[in-house]
């Protein structure tokens, strides 16, 4: 299991920060790898061609790589209505034909099936949530009507998990497409697109990827790579890298993903510190981080329960990021009780959403036990 890696991390001592769904901590890798790059944009005449391909690329590797995939399936994109809005300009619906989505997911992953079937027709499907979990309640919503199930790899509020593989399963077995928003599980729990099988899987970049804001991934599968793109940009036509031969206009685009990418993917500042990001995480390893985190969130549940708020079952749960409940509701004041006492969470719905990385002490635990204790 990895050690404590807080040295890695700029968060100073006395902040206990227990928010990485909100925004990931930065590591001193990415912060210095976004100085260096601004310091190159600010001598524009040192910024060569290369450097407009050559970063992305090797963001793009990095990114498959964690995926378990290969790099023609990644493209660069903004956000995840970036991602989600791809997948639906290439999905088919139509009437009579649903879409599987869940209860209070996060809504870029909802708006573009809403307009979808608003456009095509069909219909939006929800699945409540229940003391099972979801991964039933989906299964039980899949049948010869579904074209697309749009769904995360765990709930955004409280890391309450879908089992992708099963769901997959179910999907293909009706023709249905497969997309899912992976910004709160990937990069700190496995995703292996070979076991999954999904037709798109979009992902922030500044969450559990620790690297930019303003940056996103598209993994698409190998079926869907001659579709549509959102834009027509020119850096992704081939012989983009030629600037001389811009006017040669073309309409064939660059190999795999490459033509979904977002206009100005080239982000200096961006690219560079979400590759210093991704570096982190490849070397640390997915899995590895996903037991270490693991290890903290059932501290953290263990002691939530001695003091009388509720969280989740293993089983049901991420590895990293849990929400805490209690059994009347939650208490009032206990956001400003976390804000006086310096700990940094998010509540979401009913459910105080904890979620530590590898920065995370026992102290910071302590702490965060400690408001629990205060306010149960």
């Amino acid at each position: 299991m990895l050690t404590d890696q807080s040295h890695l991390f700029d968060v100073p001592a006395g902040v206990t920060y227990l928010n990485t769904a909100y925004i990931g901590p930065r590591l001193h890798s990415v912060t210095a790898a976004g100085v260096a790059a601004v310091g190159l944009t600010g001598r524009p005449w040192e910024v060569a061609p290369d450097d407009f391909f050559d970063p992305v690329e090797a963001l793009r590797a990095k990114v498959a790589m964690a995926l378990n995939g290969d790099t023609e399936g990644v493209a660069l994109i903004g956000g995840i209505s970036y991602g989600a809005g791809t997948a639906a300009l290439n999905l088919q619906v139509g009437g009579g034909r649903t879409v599987v989505v869940i209860d209070e997911q996060f809504p870029s992953n909802v708006y573009p099936w809403r307009s979808k079937v608003s456009a095509e027709g069909g219909e939006i499907v929800t699945v409540r949530r229940s003391s099972e979990g979801w991964t039933n309640g989906i299964l039980a919503a899949i049948d010869e009507r579904t074209a697309v199930v749009s769904v995360p790899n765990c709930h955004w509020t409280d890391g309450s998990v879908v089992d992708l593989v099963t769901v997959g399963e179910a999907a293909r077995a009706v023709g249905a497409a497969l997309c899912v928003d992976a910004s709160q599980s990937f990069g700190a729990m496995p995703l292996d697109v070979q076991t999954v099988k999904p037709d798109f899987i979009y992902s922030t970049a500044y969450k559990w990827q620790l690297g930019y804001y303003g940056h996103a991934y598209l993994w698409v599968a190998e079926q869907h790579r001659s579709g549509v793109p959102l834009e027509e940009g020119w850096i992704s036509r081939k012989g983009a890298s030629d600037f001389a031969g811009l006017v040669d206009y073309t309409d064939v685009y660059e190999d795999g993903a490459r033509r979904f990418d977002v206009g100005e993917r080239s982000n200096f500042v961006g690219i560079a510190m979400s590759n210093a990001a991704m570096d982190q995480i490849n070397a640390w390893g997915i899995e590895e981080i996903a037991g270490a985190l693991a290890a903290k969130t059932d501290a953290i549940a263990l002691a939530a329960d001695e003091k009388g708020w509720i969280a989740s079952a293993p089983s049901q749960r991420a590895p990293h990021l849990i929400g805490i409940r209690h059994p009347r509701g939650l208490p009032d004041g206990i956001r400003e009780s976390f804000s006086s006492a310096g700990v940094s969470v998010s509540i979401r719905g009913d459910s105080i959403r904890v979620s530590p990385h590898l920065h995370t002490t026992d102290e910071d635990i302590a702490m965060l036990v400690g408001v629990l204790d205060a306010k149960r």
